[in-house]
């Protein structure tokens, strides 16, 4: 980093020890801090059982989601908090706070006991935790951008500033390859009761490291020089949006960058590690490590797509990165689909189900709080269906009467659950059962796995699932073990008033006679097709992120610049980003269609790529330090 620095335009000497050092610690303690962030997202199918184990499943799902959410809804408030900090009394003592409100809030999810401990408090405390990293990565980013911009030579901002945009990215990796290497250490049972916690306790070493890194940091030149002229705002807020002049420069830059970036962004890295998960259903270690390659090999392209934006700006390469994305979305997450999951894409190729519902059974069942429920016999059978992957189209039926779900030959009537009371559970089940059991027939990759029975339930075990065309004295003469009733409440095998006197009770295993699962078959997961494909998202991401930082720099001037980029940068990946795969995910919900929420980044890239080209402005060759 030998480089020529310059300061108002003005040729400097070399850069300085003291300049490298403030470079790499405004990108290391990032890194942190990203990593903080991040390890919700990988880990939200654990903590939604964790925290919110009180819900169905699917509500759980989209719970876990909005929480994560959550911490990207206050960011712009952040921003607003720590930019107003950053322009009044510095760059680096708003460094520390919000590393230190980071570190604690992670290390505290570690410790935070579960739903089944504290109840209800515990998925309050975990969102309000999510809040405080929310507020904190909000004023972290404008500072860390803005600190290593003000020390970087003229011309070269691009590529200095890049090096701060790898460190969500880095983030990510770091995080991905922490989790992987936990879970193989202790395996995938005892990762998933408590295992998962452990990454968020490892942060606190990480915030040690950090809080001593920033502790020898100086304080930007350019914001000392600022000060030293009295030239600094007082009101930094209402300067930079109270201010037609700035406001609107806060407008363009939300509606002509950042929210196409954010998009792109969450679509390459968060919705991808999603969809592999929970809709091509690919085991979650294996989708860890295929993300973790795609990021390894593709984060080089941040620095790359900045050096280039010194060359011919930072617009041409955020708008080509936007136009990408939205041509070849479909056709790469379709290619992640064939390579992720053969069977199923085969299934969806030959097998739509079909739901005839009298008119109005069916809702659009967009649930952001998770606490909507759906009775209704039309919204039971499409969650369901929605849930394994199964594409299906909905036409009316008689009106009064009952859905019904076809699929192949087979036809399931379905049930409503206010109507069937205190048989809706049971009923439920043997509803999921018999789709389960046409949708394996039809050739989706659905596996069942084994059943534990007690002895005082196994002749009706027997009688209720001729299928499996079971004797019950073989049964009674293979695998078996003794469990107390306190053993098997604990296992769900009885309630509390079936185990009620009971010392010890033999259970059997019956092979391939317990709950359906969907899954992609390992041996037929296409690892090299998936990175590449996962790769290529993540180079849409450098070319729309790589450049931003410098772009967003150089729109405002010194005495507002880290209140002013930081709002629009964190609504547009806070709001707009944020919640990209919890809405993409219903929109999919709601149409039978796996790829319908793709729509989402599509259409928002879409409306940043028309502003962009129409009014947003080249900024390289700006002289930031001339901008008082």
């Amino acid at each position: 980093m030998a480089n020529v620095a310059t300061m108002g335009g003005e040729k400097a000497g070399p850069m300085t020890g003291e300049q490298k050092k403030v470079i790499f610690a405004s990108s290391l303690g990032t890194i942190f801090e990203w990593y903080d962030f991040y390890l919700y997202g990988s880990l939200a199918v654990y903590i939604g059982a964790t925290f919110f184990s009180q819900y169905p499943e699917t509500t759980r799902n989209i719970f876990a989601l909005l929480a994560f959410a959550a911490g990207f809804l206050v960011r712009p408030f952040g921003a607003l908090v720590f930019g107003r900090l950053g322009d009044l009394v510095g760059r680096k003592y708003t460094f520390l706070v919000t590393i230190v409100i980071m570190g604690l809030s992670t290390f505290l999810v570690g410790i935070l006991p579960g739903a089944a401990s504290i109840g209800i408090a515990a998925p309050i405390l975990l969102i309000a935790l999510r809040m405080l990293q929310g507020l904190a990565l909000g004023g972290e980013y404008g500072g860390a951008a803005t600190y290593v911009a003000e020390h970087a030579p003229q011309g070269k901002r691009g590529y200095f500033t890049s090096w701060i945009q790898t460190t969500a990215t880095l983030g990510l990796f770091l995080s991905l390859v922490v989790i992987v290497s936990v879970q193989l250490l202790l395996g995938k049972e005892a990762f998933a009761a408590w295992g998962w916690r452990i990454p968020f306790l490892l942060s606190c070493i990480l915030l040690g490291v950090s809080v001593w890194i920033r502790l020898k940091m100086n304080e930007s030149p350019a914001f000392k020089k600022m000060k030293e002229e009295g030239k600094g705002s007082k009101a930094p807020l209402t300067e930079a949006f109270g201010q037609w002049k700035n406001a609107k420069i806060a407008l363009l830059a939300l509606f002509g960058a950042v929210v196409g970036q954010a998009v792109v962004w969450y679509s390459g890295q968060f919705y991808a590690l999603f969809f592999l998960q929970n809709i091509l259903k690919v085991d979650g270690q294996s989708a860890n490590i295929m993300v973790a390659c795609s990021l390894l090999i593709g984060t080089g392209f941040f620095v790359f797509f900045g050096w280039l934006s010194d060359k011919i700006g930072r617009k041409p390469i955020i708008m080509a990165g936007l136009l990408l994305a939205m041509v070849t979305y479909f056709p790469l997450f379709k290619t992640l689909t064939w390579a992720g999951n053969p069977a199923l894409a085969e299934a969806q190729e030959t097998i739509r189900a079909t739901v005839t519902a009298a008119p109005g059974d069916c809702k659009f069942q967009f649930n952001p709080t998770g606490t909507a429920k759906f009775t209704t016999s039309c919204d039971i059978a499409t969650s369901f269906l929605t849930r394994n992957s199964v594409p299906y189209d909905v036409v009316a039926g008689p009106a009064g009467s009952a859905a019904t779900v076809k699929i192949g030959d087979a036809t399931i009537v379905g049930y409503d659950a206010i109507a069937a009371g205190d048989k809706a559970k049971a009923t439920g089940a043997a509803f999921e059962k018999q789709i389960n059991m046409a949708l394996q027939t039809s050739g989706y990759p659905l596996v069942r796995a084994a059943a534990k029975v007690p002895e005082s339930k196994l002749d009706g075990f027997v009688a209720a699932n001729p299928e499996l065309a079971l004797d019950a004295a073989a049964v009674r003469g293979g695998e078996k073990a003794t469990m107390t009733g306190e053993q098997m409440v604990a296992a769900k095998l009885l309630t509390a008033e079936e185990a009620a006197g009971v010392t010890d009770m033999p259970v059997y295993t019956v092979a391939k006679g317990g709950t359906f699962a969907m899954v992609a078959d390992p041996a037929r997961v296409n690892w090299i097709v998936i990175i590449a494909v996962l790769t290529v998202l993540v180079i849409y991401v450098t070319m729309v992120y790589g450049p931003i930082a410098a772009l967003l720099v150089e729109l405002f001037p010194t005495r507002i610049r880290y209140t002013g980029m930081s709002l629009p940068y964190h609504i547009g990946n806070g709001w707009f980003g944020g919640l990209l795969p919890a809405t993409a995910f219903a929109m999919s919900a709601a149409q039978g269609d796996i790829y319908y929420g793709l729509w989402y980044p599509i259409v928002f890239a879409g409306i940043t790529l028309v502003i962009g080209m129409l009014f947003l402005p080249e900024t390289k060759d700006r002289d930031i330090h001339a901008m008082n």
